[in-house]
């Protein structure tokens, strides 16, 4: 599992029950600071391990993931991709399947650092410094755009969401697709993306440092 919500944890453990798929490892891309985590909550409920970025500052138990660890799942292979910039602890996540006869990824989880038709905005996890983590969103897209074109495209968020400005109502893309199509990847200059990831922001989310020091904390049965 990848970034769950506190909402949605009895779901996620119906729907996995329904396929036979046990859930043995939970995958935060980054503390989030717009809805209480379900991490808690599955982790409590199915034993599985919990993986965060090296630095999250998180206090409860987890497994720390620095760029390019790796973890093994049988056949599925996820590899830690250091995205900063919406957050300064921030991971993508690509996976591999063996069962494909290959190594390389074919799909990703970017968190809120790449989504579709927009990038994830850079001044919730800061004061005072946005413009240089914006500089570091940049730079954390080109790794994205890196991957393979037809790499599957996974955000955390899309339409509705307070964590970019222009998001799609669609839930899935691809690199090549948002290579071709997302304007803000066709900025080539750190300074003048900036210029246009800090203009015309939303307002910051509701209780939002309620929700981080409840996803700091790990609690189970926060409120959402």
């Amino acid at each position: 599992m990848v970034d769950p919500h506190a909402d949605f944890v009895d779901d996620y453990i119906e729907a996995a029950s329904a396929i036979g798929a046990p859930i043995v490892a939970v995958f935060e891309t980054h503390v989030q600071a717009d809805h209480v985590s379900g991490l808690p909550g599955v982790v409590e409920r199915t034993g599985a391990t919990a993986h965060l970025p090296v630095d999250a500052g998180v206090t409860f138990d987890h497994v720390p993931l620095a760029d390019g660890d790796v973890v093994e799942l049988g056949n599925t292979i996820i590899t830690a991709i250091a995205t900063p910039g919406h957050a300064p602890a921030h991971h993508a996540y690509s996976v591999a399947d063996r069962r494909r006869g290959s190594a390389e990824p074919w799909l990703v989880f970017s968190g809120d650092s790449l989504l579709i038709g927009d990038v994830g905005r850079p001044d919730l996890h800061v004061v005072g410094d946005a413009r240089g983590q914006a500089r570091l969103l940049h730079a954390s897209l080109r790794r994205l755009l890196d991957l393979p074109d037809h790499v599957v495209l996974h955000p955390s968020h899309y339409g509705g969401s307070v964590c970019g400005r222009a998001l799609s109502g669609n839930p899935i893309s691809s690199i090549g697709f948002e290579r071709a199509h997302n304007p803000l990847l066709t900025i080539p200059d750190p300074d003048l993306f900036a210029d246009a990831v800090l203009a015309d922001a939303p307002p910051r989310p509701a209780d939002q440092e309620r929700i981080i020091a409840a996803n700091r904390l790990g609690e189970v049965g926060a409120p959402a």
